[in-house]
Parts: structure tokens; C-alpha cells; sequence
């Protein structure tokens, strides 16, 4: 197999961080990398160049971390909450991927990246789970998500208003029913 030095321009995950040289598979390089102006052949030119940008370079990266620390602590406060239809047992009909978390955190103004939430696999089940978001690649969350059933009362589970609804009809409707006999 052939193989090629390359310097990356931007950081890429299971590859390297930015202004890093690594060897890489050509095709890799020439049809992926390459063309996306994520890295430029390792010459002896580049990697002068890329010396040059390592004072700017650092400073970009101490200001992107600053940010996505400042979205840490604003986003590990989140509780994501999803209705979706379920069954008997608390089983999904579908499912809540990492694209309806990166959804569900747009809409609350967080442009995140689908890639950098990391479900291992699709939420199928009722309850409250800890989704892995990686902000920064030195920042990282643990965001809360939880999955309530739509609709009526299934298995045992009520949303959080019918919840509300029935701690308001509680005492007075029983005593009713038990004095009208």
C-alpha cells in the first residue's frame, strides 16, 4: 500500500490534531483530505509555512476551547426532554438519534455539530440517559437526555403534565365518590 506524508491543516478525529504531520494512505489523502483542504503535503515549504501560522494557529484554538468551555457549562445544564410514541413495555416505536439531540439543541441556539454527539446507538427505551458530546477536543459534556412517552399513560409512565393533572384531582374527587354512596 502506498502511503504519504501530509500536515494536517484542521483537527480530525482517530487522525491527529491540526499542524501535526501524519502518514496516511495515499488515496486517503489525494481523494479525501486533500480536495477538503483539511491537510497539504508535507514539504519541506508547508512545514515552514505551517511554523509561520503556529502563533495564530495557537491562538485560534485557546479561543475556540474558551468558547466551547463558555458552552459547556451552559449546555451541561440542558435536560433535553423528547416525547415519542411507546409501547407496553417502554419500548420506542422509533427511535431518538444524534441527529434529533443535535436538533433538539439547535433549537435552543447551540450550533453543534451532529458528528460530535456520540450515541453509540439509537435510544430505544423510556428513561433518562447521559449522551457524550464532544465540543472541543479537549472539551467534553455530558448532556441529559430524557425520553417520556407521548400521549396517554403507558405502562406505568406519565408525562410530567399528566403528572401535574392528577396530583390537582387527587383527595377532593375521591372524598366525593366515597360520600355520594
Amino acid at each position: 500500500m502506498a502511503h504519504t506524508r501530509i500536515l494536517l491543516r484542521e483537527d480530525i478525529d482517530d487522525l491527529g490534531a491540526r499542524g501535526e504531520i501524519v502518514r496516511v494512505r495515499a488515496g486517503y489523502a489525494r481523494n479525501y483530505l486533500l480536495p477538503r483542504k483539511l491537510a497539504v503535503e508535507a514539504t519541506s515549504s508547508n512545514v515552514k509555512q505551517i511554523e509561520q501560522e503556529r502563533a495564530a494557529l495557537l491562538k485560534r484554538e485557546a479561543k475556540e476551547r474558551a468558547t466551547a468551555q463558555g458552552q459547556a457549562e451552559k449546555i451541561g445544564a440542558l435536560v433535553l426532554t423528547f416525547k415519542r410514541k411507546a409501547g407496553e413495555q417502554g419500548a420506542l416505536y422509533g427511535s431518538v438519534t444524534s441527529m434529533d439531540v443535535t436538533e433538539a439543541l439547535q433549537e435552543k441556539g447551540y450550533e453543534i455539530d451532529r458528528h460530535r454527539v456520540h450515541l453509540r446507538e439509537p435510544i430505544k427505551r423510556l428513561g433518562e440517559f447521559t449522551v457524550p458530546v464532544r465540543l472541543h477536543r479537549e472539551v467534553s459534556i455530558d448532556l441529559q437526555v430524557k425520553v417520556v412517552p407521548e400521549g396517554d399513560v403507558i405502562a406505568g409512565h406519565m408525562t410530567p403534565e399528566q403528572e401535574a393533572q392528577l396530583s390537582q384531582q387527587g383527595e377532593p374527587e375521591t372524598a366525593e365518590a366515597e360520600t355520594n354512596e
